[in-house]
């Protein structure tokens, strides 16, 4: 990481830890519960019989996008002292947190916001992907951050309060 770049605990343990083990637990679902899977993202719309060989593909490939998801973080993050990539991947996993929201429209605008109605599976969905887009947009604004940016954020706001 840059001379001047310190990354806070919470940054570690969300990014490095807890959403690549989170990302793990979507695969395994995705991949081997699919029935699950498909029920808890909406039980109206899933069967209960045989999964279609397409949707079993699909869900799949979305597993391995999840992998994909968890190697990104968890290694690739891990591997690099530079921020601009830190803030590179962040911000393309930004976007990711905005499609993934935007991917469960179909179930009404209450999906967003009516969190005592979710499921395990609205809570990954939404709640989640809320969490991580929120970690990512305080890293991407330098918050707890020591960089130059920061410090001078930080003192343009002190001195406008005086």
């Amino acid at each position: 990481m840059a001379s001047n770049f310190r990354l806070p605990f919470i940054y570690s343990a969300f990014f490095l830890i807890i959403e690549p083990i989170s990302a793990i637990v979507g695969a395994y679902f995705a991949h081997f519960r699919q029935h699950e899977y498909l029920q808890m993202t909406h039980l109206a719309s899933s069967s209960s019989g045989t999964i279609p060989q397409s949707t079993s593909i699909v869900l799949s490939q979305l597993a391995n996008l999840y992998l994909l998801f968890a190697i990104n973080e968890a290694l690739v993050l891990r591997s690099t002292s530079d921020l601009a990539v830190w803030k590179t991947v962040l911000f393309g996993l930004l976007i990711a947190d905005l499609g993934h929201l935007y991917s469960v429209r179909s179930l009404g605008p209450a999906i967003y916001y009516e969190a005592w109605n979710w499921n395990a599976m609205h809570w990954g969905n939404v709640g989640f992907v809320y969490a991580g887009a929120g970690m990512r947009l305080a890293f991407l604004s330098g918050v707890g951050l020591n960089t130059p940016r920061s410090r001078e954020a930080a003192a343009a706001k002190m001195k406008a309060k005086s």
